[in-house]
């Protein structure tokens, strides 16, 4: 593949002094960089095993968005002391599934971050995963 690219006239000079350093015309000292650098990211990007890849998909696994609609509807309700006996009850068991999904999300990240070697906060900032404010 062919690519023309536009330089700088104040990088010329310095581009044929490097390539000259490295033994090379200057098109193939470009095409060595862009190999390097290509190659390198190629590198960065983690091998993931079946079982990291298995605990990425719990960690990131939500409620339904029309569950967690639900929810917020309830604590306004709540908020708001109009909350009936019955939605009293749909509010108990949805926040029971909140607690219950975190509960698994946090045993997924600390069975994560033991496979990879690191501390729990480690991981959740490299995931950017954030605690809760109120927490």
């Amino acid at each position: 593949m062919t690519i023309t690219i536009d330089i700088a006239p104040d990088l010329q000079p310095q581009l044929n002094r490097e390539a000259a350093r490295a033994g090379l015309d200057p098109s193939a000292f470009i095409a060595r960089l862009v190999e390097e650098r290509l190659g390198k990211k190629q590198q960065r990007v983690p091998h993931l095993s079946p079982r990291e890849t298995e605990l990425l998909r719990e960690i990131n696994r939500g409620l339904l968005s029309e569950d967690w609609q639900r929810y917020r509807e309830l604590v306004a309700k709540r908020r708001d002391e109009t909350l009936t006996p019955t939605e009293q009850g749909d509010l108990i068991g949805l926040a029971d599934q909140i607690e219950e999904a975190n509960v698994h999300r946090i045993e997924c990240l600390i069975e994560l971050a033991h496979i990879r070697n690191t501390s729990l906060e480690a991981l959740m900032d490299q995931l950017g995963i954030r605690p809760p404010a109120y927490a």
